[in-house]
């Protein structure tokens, strides 16, 4: 299908109503204390009798809710336990969190779960080690497919003939061009079978990754582990002990998908 035909088929089924709803619970997505009405209105660029009925529908089914005096809309949480409802994802967390709560507590590292959604990785899980410092990542935060550790593996761990289509059903646009310069690094990384590298994001944190396999060898999810080392401990031989621990995590999950 061409790219003038793919617009065409878009055009076809547009369904205004609906983009409209979308529109407003994304824009309220990434506001922290909510957005007034003129606020969404001035954001979407659309006239007020355009959004009052959509926002008030929202509001009513509980997605959107009235905050400071009924003055700004705010999300609520519905999206995410929608979200949180969906039978494989609960089911693979249900399975994972346990198994990376002793992981968290024996290497005394932090780690989570990342799966992809929508042109990028989602943090769908997350384990805390019991001692006082930790570094972790987000419950629910995105992380970029192409420059972090999760992202990277989750690539590396996809058939490499397939792997630009498989970026165009998540939602990347222009995936051969994006892919080109990483190429060597990802067929690196699916060739030792886990991927160990400074962290790109944080000075003194090494990224340690391992993807979780579905019967056709390619990745639904990676677990990593932000590894801080602690003076207590001899550098080298401690990061391959987590290693070898985050390994057999994810062949234990994998084996159960």
């Amino acid at each position: 299908m061409t790219e003038d035909s793919e617009d065409i088929a878009v055009d076809r089924y547009r369904a205004p109503a609906l983009d409209k709803g979308l529109d407003i619970l994304e824009v309220l997505a990434d506001q922290a204390r909510g957005l007034t009405r003129a606020e969404i209105v001035k954001e979407l660029g659309l006239s007020p009798s355009q959004i009052y009925r959509m926002l008030e529908r929202l509001v009513a089914r509980g997605y959107v809710t009235r905050i400071e005096g009924g003055d700004r809309y705010a999300l609520t949480m519905r999206l995410f336990l929608l979200a949180t409802r969906h039978p494989p994802l609960r089911r693979l967390v249900a399975e994972a969190q346990p198994l990376m709560d002793e992981f968290a507590r024996a290497q005394r590292q932090s780690c989570h779960l990342v799966v992809p959604e929508q042109g990028s990785g989602i943090v769908v899980a997350q384990a805390s080690p019991t001692g006082h410092w930790e570094f972790r990542a987000r419950l629910g935060g995105q992380v970029n497919l192409f420059t972090t550790s999760s992202g990277l593996t989750l690539l590396a761990f996809q058939h490499p003939e397939r792997l630009a289509q498989t970026l165009g059903h998540w939602g990347v646009q222009q995936a051969d061009s994006r892919l080109a310069s990483i190429l060597p690094h990802l067929d690196h990384v699916r060739t030792q079978g886990f991927r160990m590298e400074p962290s790109g994001q944080m000075m003194g944190v090494t990224d340690i990754s391992v993807p979780l396999l579905g019967p056709g060898q390619d990745a639904y999810g990676v677990l990593t582990c932000a590894y801080i080392e602690h003076p207590d401990e001899a550098s080298g031989d401690q990061r391959i002990q987590a290693l070898a621990a985050l390994r057999s995590l994810a062949s234990t999950i994998s084996s159960g998908a």
